[in-house]
């Protein structure tokens, strides 16, 4: 199979992880207290989990080799601040599809590195499309039972938005795979805008839902979810 055809699946593979779990999410009503107290919780820990690998694993070594120290700190604290600024501006507004809005903010330059990455060579692309379809399951999850609790749409309806939306990883995969990898510095940007982006969102959304008090199985969630990026590293260095 050629990359590019590649980089199409396993970014479309990647995002229509966003469609699973917001159909995950609407099993709510089968046993809604056990996975309110309990699963919701461990999928969200989970999803921080292989968050912080793809930032610890892939987009930081990634980006740091192509750039000097002043470019990489500047690009990982202009991810934060532009996320920081995203969910201030979503506050503000009342906007409530902040889920959602964080949920594509790093699916689309995760993409673009993809792209970038298979262009480059080696196993980059394909453990950074698994730990983004790690991530956007427990994101698509979260983002659908936020607009369930604000809006009137149904499961079914949430879910097929969230499919189209997955396109957009394609998309994206082509531009890095395409244009950007002639340009590895601004791959480098864009990997490390989206780690500062991402660690952002980690420790303002994702790691204080996880915790449940009187519960100590949740987060354990985010170190299964770490581990599996780690064993990923280790199987594609080899």
């Amino acid at each position: 199979m050629t990359d590019w055809l590649m980089v199409i699946g396993l970014t479309l593979l990647a995002g229509m992880a966003m469609p699973a779990g917001a159909l995950l999410a609407g099993l709510e009503r089968v046993r809604p207290n056990w996975l309110d107290r309990e699963l919701r919780h461990g999928i969200i820990a989970f999803g921080g989990g292989a968050l912080l690998s793809a930032v610890a694993l892939v987009l930081v070594p990634e980006g740091i080799a192509k750039v000097n120290t002043l470019v990489s700190a500047s690009c990982f604290v202009a991810g934060g601040l532009a996320f920081m600024w995203l969910d201030i501006t979503l506050y503000r507004n009342k906007t409530p599809a902040s889920q959602m809005a964080a949920m594509l903010s790093d699916f689309v330059p995760e993409s673009i590195a993809l792209g970038a990455a298979f262009a480059a060579g080696g196993n980059g692309g394909v453990l950074l499309a698994c730990l983004m379809a790690l991530q956007n399951l427990p994101e698509g999850f979260n983002a659908s039972r936020e607009l369930q609790a604000s809006t009137d749409y149904r499961t079914l309806r949430i879910a097929k938005g969230f499919a189209l939306v997955a396109l957009l990883g394609p998309l994206c995969g082509l531009l890095g795979f395409g244009w950007l990898s002639a340009y590895p510095e601004a791959v480098a940007v864009v990997m490390l805008f989206a780690a500062g982006g991402i660690c952002y969102s980690v420790f303002q959304d994702i790691a204080p839902q996880a915790k449940l008090e009187r519960r100590w199985g949740p987060p354990m969630g985010a170190v299964l979810g770490f581990v599996l990026g780690m064993i990923g590293h280790q199987l594609t260095m080899g």
